[in-house]
């Protein structure tokens, strides 16, 4: 199948609800004072170079997919000033509790995105980014629901196409069927190559990792999680 078949039949959306709770008033005024500068506006051309996307200088560019309610969005773009980081987050109710968050700490180096982010990999330039994380997605467990994963053949032409030589997508989970997912899907794909050379590439997390309140849930459920790393070839 051609790259543009797969990618044109990908187009419904891979996440669930849009809004949660009612917003507390400090998260309703945190959206309307920070989104409308932070959005990534699809309406207009893709600069050459993304990095003229941030108000900080910025040597490379990282996209997050998903990033609930942004705890390790925020702890990485903290931790690495240089880095531009992309956040992409559907969900009004976790897109309002990062944005309350930059009250007390603003990201010069961070932009966000709040619908399907498969628009948002349409737009970016070929080769723009450094690297692409996908953390703890919703697994839809059911297997008439397993179309709805973000991770298909479609959206990993889209990785393909977006990230670097050498870029990296990492991918966490604890849900064992989705980790079997992802692996045979990256390792059937031409421009994939798992980076493990032993059980503790997967079974220890990322250099900083913060942790997640879905993590933290898994554990206590007695669930394990993995965290894969591939390299665009």
């Amino acid at each position: 199948m051609m790259v543009e078949e797969r990618r044109s039949r990908s187009t419904e959306a891979f996440f669930g609800r849009r809004h949660g709770k009612t917003l507390r008033p400090v998260q309703a005024s945190a959206i309307e004072r920070w989104l409308p500068r932070l959005l990534v506006d699809l309406s207009a051309s893709p600069p050459p170079d993304i990095a003229s996307l941030f108000e900080a200088r910025v040597e490379a560019v990282r996209l997050e997919i998903g990033f609930g309610g942004g705890e390790r969005l925020l702890n990485e773009s903290g931790r690495h000033s240089g880095c531009g980081f992309i956040g992409v987050e559907p969900f009004v109710n976790g897109m309002a509790k990062l944005l309350a968050a930059l009250d007390d700490e603003p990201k010069p180096n961070l932009r966000l995105y709040n619908d399907d982010a498969t628009r948002l990999l349409d737009w970016l330039p070929p080769a723009s980014i450094s690297g692409i994380d996908l953390f703890y997605p919703d697994p839809w467990p059911k297997k008439r629901h397993w179309k709805r994963r973000f991770v298909n053949a479609a959206n990993l032409d889209r990785f393909a196409r977006v990230l670097k030589p050498g870029g990296t997508f990492r991918f966490a989970s604890d849900i064992d069927t989705y980790v079997d997912w992802t692996l045979l899907a990256c390792r059937a794909h031409e421009a994939f190559e798992w980076v493990a050379s032993s059980a503790d590439d997967w079974r220890i997390p990322y250099e900083g990792w913060p942790g997640t309140r879905y993590e933290a849930k898994a554990i206590r459920e007695g669930r394990t999680p993995a965290y894969l790393t591939f390299r665009r070839r």
